[in-house]
């Protein structure tokens, strides 16, 4: 017996390992799942910034046994945390010594009034008032009356001097307050994005096929940044505001308990009011953040699929998609608003209401019952004012908190969670010998995102180590489902798979897929060098080992071709390359692992039939020792397969060797059949040729030692090669062409140039004209007005409070009892009144600022999003607009710009006013202490000047190291099946958390500057008052000023200093919004090549689709020295097929991208009907032209949808889109679905197999009924059953239509009115299948023999 359990052994045991095993970890699965419980449990996250700590410093899944939070940045959060609630209690600390002074300047004017009677003397031995004849003074109240206590300037002296103490104490602990914040919500942050990317990789293939890459990417973006928003600097700030308001009541109680009291009676209104407030806005953010989620999702699909986009004009479509998810976002940004503005309102309307009760019902204490002193009046009244304020001033804090939890929620969901497949796992056994038998029993699956459909019914079979299987059958019959349980990306619901016995459920996954090596048909590449490409297979790979790799896949002549060779790179999804050269780096790449079984998933489909047979007898090579699964439709690939299991709805219905197979007359046999009938054929045209006798051969293989810059021999070469045919008349003036290849040179280094012209702007990127930015709002002028009317009423409140304010303490020296207290009702009253407009205006500002905000951040993101899907594809394919970094700043620079509008504005004009109303307050009433006053408002100017300069130079760092992160990230989950089956998971997250160290850095620099700068904001206004009071009491005694101006003056000034503070505390907002408005401004401005907006260009109605190519040269703007077209020239008479044959990178599909103008010629031209395509409207041009490529792209919605999206200039009728369908027969497949045309195809397609994406994107091309038919590969998809039908449909689609076919299979074009056979980027043999027969040239041989042709 084995040492795991065998074969059909119950599925219990084999959580019991016997001990021969090497590991033994699956009876920790229980232990798992109770762990799994108890993290739903403990992940609450509960209410309030506690919450948000408690799941930092949770471990966030049994994986991460490092908390986020670590010793060292919990002594950072406890010392910054310290540091914020000592900076808190300096605000009470400051109102005892001003309540003494407040006593000491109301003593010293009540003397004064007294000894203005010419009657009155003040005793020097007694120190009271007395009559000149020496009996005792009493007032009104009959008390004495004290004297001779005051020398004014020498007590405000020391008053200055408790001031300047607190005044550097409090710069020194907001410095560490903000630092200590900053750096640790730093390292925090660093490790959410580490640990959320690992998790996110760990996780199985279902999960993705529920969360879309683009949403994946927004939350990795915007949600991990609101979290370091909610955990840095405000966590400081509000600790700091919520002190001063529990030590502001306390010194209340201390002072006088009656009074407060009275003021602690109103303040659960406040509580109630934040409470409320903090509870809408956590849920509105949720729903704001899911919409733009979602509006992500689309920009990253749309941007991947940008030739798809583009070739049937679906750009305008796009933007509406997108702009309908914007929609929704922007109604939950307004609501928001609406919220806090009534909230904060209506919590400042309470507080001003507190002020008329307690100041009425202070007075009373005072004047009738004795209980203070004036001074201790201010100290409980000014104690629970600031203590009110200071709460007050915490709220936006709690709205930052607030979103926070809304975006920590699901950044923690996903990391909490289990995968139910962990990819980095160490448990499961590893097998000490491998043989490679597999086995399915009784298997039954389907897709977690379609659970309602069943992929594979029971499937039993049998593939035995080191023999060669096939797969055959139609398209969704569950072959490449049953390849994809082996790899185990998903898990059978019923059943299992075992290799060698084992379950592969109990075996290590890294190491089981270390074993496979898998070809697929759509090989996904990265974007680096075709070497890296090669050394993902396998790791510590020589450069001896690639390079037999790549000749062993028939790469080795093509890389050699290449100027950089192995060092060339691929693009963006290996765009660089075409589908053949991607194909055999894929092939090279899975042999370098040297696997046990080898995974072929209609490996050749997209190669020529030159590479095919090269690399075919490559893969029989390494084919041996090995168990190999060959799926493919192309049966002659499959006959020699030691057993060939046929696969019918999803079971395997029979199995043997080809001959038994066909005796047999099942499935194997119905596909054989259907397609001998189109290959005999044509292999009997070209032996009937073959006997008609001999004709001179033309020299092929001396072109192969050509050279590739030899230009001008190559294109004599070609034209001696066309003059045999036809068509040499069309040709005759190119032989006149001159140097062609100094031409080509001079072409090719243009656009290198011009791209480092680019690149260098980019780096020098200056901020955007704030005057720019609101052009885009001018639309919102009206709720702009209304909240500027708001916010300035707002902040005439403050001056108003400090008129008020200095007028309580004038009461208070005033002799007449009925005058005193008609002074403090009507005070009371003004306090009610204040309290009323400032619930009124601050919901004016927040409510109007928000709509004009939110509109603006939408309109930015469509008018960006529009902006991009405007520019040539070209521009794509320049790895700084990969569509990873385009969706991260499409997230990230809209809202950013907010920065410098919105509710920014708001509190600018705010501020403003605040200072205007302040000044002139101040200097009607005493402009020399004024002057000494302003003279400290530069260096608050300066200190926020600092800090926008560099905070400006932080966001440009951060913008660019996350970008670079955001471009691993997204072709990290974009391409995660690939990453999966070469198990290179733990790599890219390497990857990305090395490209997190920079940004890392950055914020630490910025923790510094900014703490000296906001310490230094909050210390230089009690510097400021140190000096106000010691020239205030001068002016005192030197002016005769009334001490209630001093106050009066002080009071406006520092309301103003403040609010000029707090407008410096938005200098970081509008520094990122300069920055990342000037990225908008420069994609918004950048005039592309080929305008798709425009309705310029020429038009005509009958367009009859002839088509000439005209000495055609052509260079990729990105690879610059590399000339794929040299000089192609064909003519296409309407109606006319063009068959282009030629191997892999020839150019075929180039010519294609030509005549759809995705890009336009360095040299020659192409014309449709005579006109230029340069000339021609490219909407227009785009909209007579239907293309079905190789690899179908379709979009993440309902397959009905899907076939519309091939007409966009018209709403499709359903009756069209089954027609359509018809004709691609995929109408009784779509039927049979439960949805039927309302069905999703999931992302990229993802819920269907390969033939079905083809046939959608067939239909979609007969929808448009083009004039021009492009057929790139459109049925190497397809098994043979299909494809013969879809042919057929084709031919039938070709009527009256020009087409142009590029065909490997050569029974597909045999056909065709011209065939055209292309060799490094020119045609050297064009004609009928007939002609070319005759000439027995490279077309002759390719039919005979497959012998090369470049």
């Amino acid at each position: 017996m084995p040492c795991c359990a065998r074969g059909r052994r119950s599925r219990d045991a084999l959580f019991r390992a016997p001990e021969e095993c090497e590991e033994v970890t699956w009876c920790s699965v229980s232990r798992a799942k109770e762990a799994k419980l108890q993290t739903k449990t403990e992940n609450s996250h509960a209410e309030g910034i506690y919450c948000l700590f408690s799941a930092l410093n949770k471990s966030a899944n049994q994986e991460f046994n490092t908390p986020f939070a670590s010793y060292y940045e919990i002594t950072l959060m406890v010392c910054g945390g310290t540091c914020a609630l000592l900076h808190g209690v300096a605000q009470p600390a400051i109102l005892l010594v001003f309540g003494l002074l407040a006593d000491t300047f109301i003593a010293y004017d009540i003397e004064l009034q007294e000894l203005k009677d010419q009657e009155k003397i003040c005793n020097h031995n007694t120190s009271v008032i007395t009559w000149v004849n020496g009996s005792e003074y009493h007032n009104q109240k009959n008390e004495i009356v004290q004297c001779g206590v005051l020398d004014i300037e020498h007590e405000m002296s020391m008053f200055a001097y408790y001031y300047i103490a607190i005044g550097l104490s409090v710069f020194l602990l907001g410095y560490c307050q903000i630092c200590f914040w900053v750096t640790a919500a730093a390292r925090q942050v660093q490790k959410i994005r580490k640990a959320y990317f690992k998790q996110i990789m760990r996780m199985e293939i279902g999960w993705f096929d529920c969360n879309s890459a683009g949403e994946l990417n927004t939350r990795m973006s915007d949600d991990i940044n609101k979290i370091n928003d909610a955990i840095a600097d405000q966590v400081g700030i509000f600790i700091q505001r919520f002190t001063t308001f529990i030590s502001g009541f306390l010194l209340g109680f201390v002072s006088g308990w009656k009074l407060t009291l009275v003021i602690i009676a109103v303040s659960p209104l406040i509580g109630l009011g934040a409470a409320l407030m903090a509870l809408s806005v956590s849920k509105l953010t949720g729903f704001g953040l899911k919409a733009y989620a979602k509006a992500g999702a689309v920009a990253d699909e749309v941007l991947s699929s940008i030739r798809t986009v583009a070739a049937f004009n679906g750009e305008k479509k796009e933007v509406e998609r997108y702009d309908k998810n914007l929609v929704f976002a922007q109604r939950w940004g307004v609501r928001k608003g609406m919220i806090v503005g009534f909230f904060t309102g209506y919590m400042w309307m309470i507080i001003f209401f507190c002020y008329a009760l307690a100041f009425w019902y202070g007075s009373q204490l005072v004047i009738e019952q004795n209980e203070y002193t004036p001074g201790g009046l201010l100290q409980v009244f000014l104690g629970v004012l600031v203590a009110a304020m200071n709460l007050g001033q915490a709220s936006p804090c709690l709205e930052t908190f607030a979103s926070g939890r809304g975006a920590a929620t699901s950044i923690f969901e996903t990391i909490d969670r289990e995968p139910e497949i962990d990819c980095m796992s160490e448990e499961g056994y590893k097998l000490n010998k491998i043989k490679g038998d597999i086995e399915f029993h009784n298997v039954t699956f389907n897709y977690p995102s379609r659970p309602e459909v069943k992929i594979l019914d029971r499937l039993s079979m049998v593939i035995k180590a080191s023999e060669t299987t096939a797969f055959v059958g139609p398209s969704g019959s569950g072959k490449s489902t049953a390849v994809q349980l082996i790899q185990r990306f998903y898990d059978p619901k019923q059943g299992m798979v075992t290799l060698d016995g084992h379950d592969i459920r109990s075996l290590n996954i890294q190491w089981l897929r270390s074993l496979i090596g898998i070809v697929e048909q759509e090989p996904v590449l990265f974007a680096t060098t075709i070497e890296e490409n090669i050394r993902y297979g396998c790791d510590n790979l020589t450069k001896d080992q690639i390079i037999k790799a790549a000749k062993e896949a028939n790469a080795y002549n093509f890389i050699m071709d290449l100027p950089q060779k192995f060092d060339t790179l691929v693009g963006e999804g290996g765009g660089q390359m075409s589908g053949g050269q991607k194909q055999r780096i894929a092939i090279a790449r899975a042999l370098v692992r040297n696997p046990k079984i080898l995974l072929l998933d209609m490996a050749t489909s997209a190669l020529d039939n030159e590479s095919e047979a090269v690399v075919q007898n490559a893969l029989d090579k390494v084919r041996l020792g090995r168990t190999t699964i060959s799926i493919a439709h192309r049966l002659s690939t499959v006959r020699n397969a030691d057993v060939i299991i046929g696969f019918e709805h999803g079971r395997a219905v029979e199995q043997g060797k080809h001959a038994e197979l066909l005796k047999r007359k099942g499935v194997y046999f119905t596909l054989v059949t259907l397609q001998n009938q189109g290959d005999k054929a044509l292999n009997e045209k070209a032996r009937q040729m073959a006997g008609n006798g001999p004709t001179e051969e033309p020299k092929i293989e001396k072109q192969q030692s050509f050279r590739r810059g030899s230009y001008q021999a190559s294109l004599r070469s070609s034209i001696r090669q066309r003059s045999r045919s036809q068509m040499s008349n069309l040709l005759s003036d190119l032989s006149t062409t001159g140097d062609v290849a100094s031409t080509a040179r001079c072409s090719s280094g243009f656009p290198g140039g011009e791209e480092k012209v680019i690149e260098e702007e980019e780096e020098n990127i200056k901020p955007a004209p704030v005057t720019r930015i609101l052009k885009y709002n001018i639309a919102e002028w009206p709720y702009i007005l209304l909240g500027s009317f708001g916010a300035a009423v707002n902040g005439g409140v403050n001056p108003v409070y400090a008129v008020l304010f200095s007028q309580i303490l004038g009461t208070f020296s005033i002799q007449n009892e009925e005058q005193k207290r008609n002074w403090i009702n009507v005070i009371c009253l003004f306090f009610a009144i204040v309290g009323m407009v400032s619930f009124l205006t601050q919901f004016l500002q927040c409510y109007f600022f928000a709509k004009s905000g939110e509109k603006l951040t939408r309109r930015l993101r469509r008018l960006g999003f529009q902006a991009m899907l405007g520019q040539e594809i070209a521009w794509f394919d320049d790895h700084k607009n990969s569509p990873g970094t385009l969706t991260t700043r499409l997230a990230t620079d809209a809202s950013q710009v907010q920065g410098a509008t919105g509710s920014q504005i708001g509190m600018i004009v705010n501020s403003l006013t605040n200072i205007g109303v302040s000044l002139i307050i101040a200097f009607y009433f005493s402009w020399k202490l004024t002057l000494v006053i302003l003279c400290f408002l530069p260096f608050l100017a300066l200190s926020g000047a600092l800090q926008a300069r560099m905070l400006t130079g932080f966001a440009n760092q951060d913008k660019q190291a996350l970008e670079v992160a955001g471009q691993i990230s997204s072709e990290a989950l974009s391409n995660i099946r690939t990453i999966a089956g070469l198990a290179k998971e733990k790599m890219f997250v390497q990857l990305y958390q090395a490209q997190l160290e920079a940004p890392y850095r950055a914020a630490i620099k910025k923790a510094n500057v900014y703490g000296l700068c906001f310490g230094f904001a909050q210390s230089i206004i009690f510097l400021a008052n140190a000096a106000s009071y010691r020239f205030g009491g001068y002016l005192v005694v030197a002016e005769s000023l009334h001490f209630s101006i001093v106050f009066r003056v002080i009071s406006a000034i520092v309301t103003s200093g403040t609010a000029l503070g707090r407008a410096s505390s938005y200098t970081p907002d509008y520094a990122k919004a300069k920055i990342a408005a000037a990225r908008f401004f420069q994609l918004v401005d950048r005039v592309p090549k080929i305008n798709i907006y425009s309705d310029e260009g020429e038009k005509w109605n009958n367009f009859k689709g002839e088509i000439d190519f005209i000495n055609c040269k052509f260079t990729y703007p990105s690879r610059p020295d590399f000339q794929v077209l040299n000089g192609l020239s064909i003519s296409v008479t309407p109606g006319q097929t063009l068959a282009f044959v030629g191997s892999s990178g020839c150019g075929k599909s180039t010519s294609v991208q030509l005549l759809e103008r995705f890009y336009d010629p360095n040299e020659g031209k192409v014309l449709i009907d005579g006109h230029s395509t340069e000339t021609v409207n490219a909407a227009f041009l785009r909209s007579k032209i239907g293309i079905v490529s190789q690899e179908p792209v379709l979009f993440d919605c309902s397959i009905a949808e899907n076939i519309k999206y091939g007409d966009n200039r018209r709403q499709v009728s359903m009756n069209d889109v089954i027609a359509a369908a018809k004709k691609a027969q995929l109408h009784d497949f779509v039927m049979s679905l439960p949805k039927e045309y309302d069905t999703d195809v999931g992302a990229q397609g993802s819920q269907l197999s390969r033939g079905q994406k083809q046939r959608i994107a067939i239909a979609r091309a007969i929808v448009r009924d083009p004039k021009i038919l492009l057929l790139d590969e459109a049925t190497s998809a397809l098994d043979t059953e299909s494809e013969k039908i879809v042919q057929a449909a084709l031919d039938e689609a070709r009527r009256g239509r020009t087409c142009i076919v590029i065909a490997h299979r050569l029974s597909t074009i045999q056909n065709s009115d011209i065939i055209a056979v292309m060799s490094r980027g020119f045609i050297i043999e064009q004609g009928t299948h007939e002609e070319l027969m005759a000439l027995k040239g490279a077309y002759y041989k390719l039919v005979t023999t497959g012998a090369p042709i470049s």
